[in-house]
């Protein structure tokens, strides 16, 4: 996936050009997909309030003039409920922090918790980690940050504790800077316009599956996955046909909403945001339809990519 204001790699590198994988790691809902998308410039992983809003490994991609950083953006580490989805998720986690340069382990300032020592505990001893104390902007004491700070020092030996706001992209430009210095020199392994390896098929089930985290409460976000049936581009055109999996026919009626409305309402808005993506006209149509047990089923998880 490509961004049009990126440039190409110059093909006569810098001598000093460095390029590397960093995995972003942290218990649900500290803002690892807020942070991704903030350092790489583009909307490549989907956000919401509640956790485990990211399911799959994807890779944010930032290419400098002298540095190429590829964000592997993981799902939270899952340890409340049980299922074979969650299961995956949390494979999916310890893959990504395996052939990686640097860790970012992510928590939020000043609320340090079991989940978060969860996560602490999957680190390699060996492993390049840096601290990265999000959501700064919401502490409505400053004067707790240096406590905040003080208190993960202790946890390991970190190559670096940085405060930062994804949300007003504070502080970005430090953590860059402290990443930089562990990652090899080498040429670059993407082009340099693009910002995701996933493709617009992809995307656009992520994005329906955001919306439905953002406009539903409790457990209907969480019994709901996307599948793509088809996708078809022609000219400036995208043909897109989608199906919501529901495991239950209460949350198929909360999800449609009376007459259809509020999945109406979820299609508008995903349409709108894949338009502005992929640069071009979207029609979409989504059907919902009901899948018990879907979170345990291997083959339908297969289907679904977990």
């Amino acid at each position: 996936m490509t961004a049009s204001t990126r440039t190409e790699v110059p093909s006569a590198r810098a001598q000093d050009f460095r390029c590397g994988r960093i995995a972003v790691v942290g218990r649900p809902n500290v803002g690892k997909s807020t942070l991704v998308n903030a350092l790489v410039g583009a909307r490549v992983s989907i956000t919401s309030r509640k956790a485990q809003t990211t399911r799959h490994r994807v890779l944010g991609i930032l290419t400098t003039p002298e540095t190429q950083f590829i964000f592997v953006d993981t799902p939270g580490f899952q340890t409340q409920h049980a299922s074979t989805l969650n299961e995956r998720l949390n494979r999916s986690v310890r893959a990504g922090i395996g052939g990686v340069d640097v860790v970012l382990w992510v928590t939020e300032a000043g609320r340090i918790g079991a989940g978060d020592r969860e996560v602490m505990a999957l680190l390699p001893r060996d492993a390049v980690v840096i601290a990265v104390l999000n959501k700064v902007d919401r502490m409505t004491d400053r004067a707790r940050l240096l406590p905040a700070i003080a208190e993960v020092s202790v946890m390991r030996e970190f190559a670096a504790i940085v405060p930062v706001s994804a949300e007003k992209r504070w502080q970005l430009d430090d953590l860059l800077g402290a990443i930089r210095k562990h990652l090899p020199l080498g040429d670059a392994e993407y082009p340099g316009d693009e910002v995701t390896d996933r493709d617009e098929r992809f995307l656009a089930a992520e994005y329906i599956r955001e919306k439905i985290f953002r406009l539903l409460g409790a457990e209907v976000p969480y019994a709901t996955s996307v599948v793509i049936d088809n996708f078809e581009h022609t000219a400036d055109l995208r043909s897109i046909h989608a199906t919501v999996y529901v495991e239950k026919d209460g949350q198929r009626a909360m999800l449609l909403g009376v007459g259809g409305s509020r999945m109406k309402s979820i299609a508008a808005s995903a349409r709108r945001d894949m338009e502005q993506l992929f640069g071009g006209k979207v029609f979409l149509e989504v059907w919902v339809k009901v899948r018990s047990g879907w979170a345990s089923d291997e083959r339908m998880l297969d289907r679904l990519g977990y």
